[in-house]
């Protein structure tokens, strides 16, 4: 059996496409690198292109959407966690976070790694995570 393959891309749908790619934009510090409208297939999306070769996708469902707020316990994502190398890693995306203004509830280590949390505006719960040193 082969190694199991790593993840190509992640893809979240989000309720106001144009409000979430300009949040992302200023998160990743990047321009999509794909904005394809395929509203003949119920669906317009947008990606970003993010390190190995990796995608994050955000996804809008026009006229299909439901107006419910995304709760992690409910079946379905948890959250979206991106790795940092170490924990200096993992300070320096605090201060980007603080210098959006986005919220966060600080650094939480633990005995399997460290992480900050934040939210995207749709409430989708984001995570950067450094492993245990």
């Amino acid at each position: 059996m082969a190694e199991f393959p790593p993840i190509a891309h992640v893809a979240i749908t989000v309720s106001d496409l144009q409000r979430s790619t300009r949040w992302y934009r200023a998160l990743l510090a990047s321009e999509p690198v794909l904005d394809e409208d395929e509203t003949s297939g119920g669906f317009h999306h947008t990606l970003f292109a993010l390190a190995n070769g990796q995608l994050f996708g955000l996804h809008a469902h026009p006229g299909r959407a439901r107006p419910v707020a995304f709760d992690e316990h409910r079946p379905g994502l948890d959250h979206v966690s991106f790795t940092c190398r170490d924990r200096t890693e993992l300070e320096s995306w605090c201060h980007r976070l603080d210098d959006l203004d986005i919220q966060h509830g600080g650094i939480v280590d633990a005995h399997y790694g460290s992480g900050v949390q934040f939210r995207d505006p749709d409430n989708i719960q984001l995570e950067f995570f450094s492993p245990p040193r």
